[in-house]
């Protein structure tokens, strides 16, 4: 695993408890930081920080509640003095239907947790980085919302709507030292695959020219270095591990 530099910083991983970000979690670790996993599930969580190390903490939130989220924060500002870095990885995929069947509750749940989830932590997080005149925040998109996955309009259309953010959130901190990026996986193995029909699966394998999913490994190595003082001319910015599926 090549070497990092992330020394004496300190990242907020929503979603951190399980998946990439989990994965994400262990490679900033790795790269010399510490973190504060925010997920929803607050005992997994706590499980997920005893087994990394001293130098994780758990945090439970859902990032889909404005009050909770102002509560996790206070609570991981009251044990570190300042948060560097957020990457919002906390995601559902909604149901597998086409959009005349989709359920409506189902579809406000998919854009409360993936696009209001990382509005709301960036909106908490982005004053700090602002004051401290330093920061990372990397959102996870995906290929989907790019090229739009069929039978997943609600997830598509979400992913779609945090590649826009990230890219008008760039644009207000582009003054200061706090970059805002992005990153579009094809399907990634974890989880989250939990929530798919195995026809879905066999959809997105097939648009993998590589013949293969990524892994939570290969995501955490872009999303470490995104977080890092070495990504610094790069804001706004999407950026892809789609395996050759993105052509644009």
């Amino acid at each position: 695993m090549n070497q990092l530099d992330f020394r004496g910083r300190h990242a907020v991983v929503t979603g951190g408890a399980t998946g990439l970000g989990h994965a994400i979690a262990q490679r900033l670790l790795h790269s010399g930081g510490s973190v504060t996993l925010w997920d929803i599930d607050g005992a997994a969580a706590r499980r997920a920080a005893l087994a990394l190390g001293s130098q994780a903490r758990a945090v439970e939130v859902d990032v889909a509640d404005a009050d909770s989220v102002a509560q996790a924060l206070r609570q991981t500002t009251d044990a570190v003095p300042q948060v560097h870095a957020l990457v919002n990885c906390a995601g559902i995929t909604g149901p597998n239907l086409p959009l005349w069947d989709y359920p409506p509750e189902h579809w406000r749940r998919v854009f409360e947790v993936n696009v209001h989830g990382t509005f709301l932590c960036c909106r908490a997080l982005a004053p700090l980085m602002r004051a401290q005149g330093w920061g990372r925040i990397v959102n996870i998109a995906s290929v989907a919302g790019k090229d739009g996955n069929p039978n997943a309009s609600a997830y598509s259309a979400s992913k779609a709507a945090v590649i826009g953010l990230t890219k008008s959130l760039g644009k207000e901190l582009a003054g200061v030292d706090v970059r805002v990026n992005c990153v579009t996986p094809a399907a990634v193995k974890t989880a989250i695959f939990d929530q798919m029909t195995p026809e879905h699966i066999q959809f997105m394998l097939s648009k993998i020219p590589m013949g293969r999913f990524g892994t939570p490994d290969e995501v955490a190595a872009l999303v470490a270095w995104l977080c890092t003082e070495d990504c610094s001319f790069s804001t706004g910015a999407v950026f892809d591990l789609s395996g050759g599926r993105a052509t644009y």
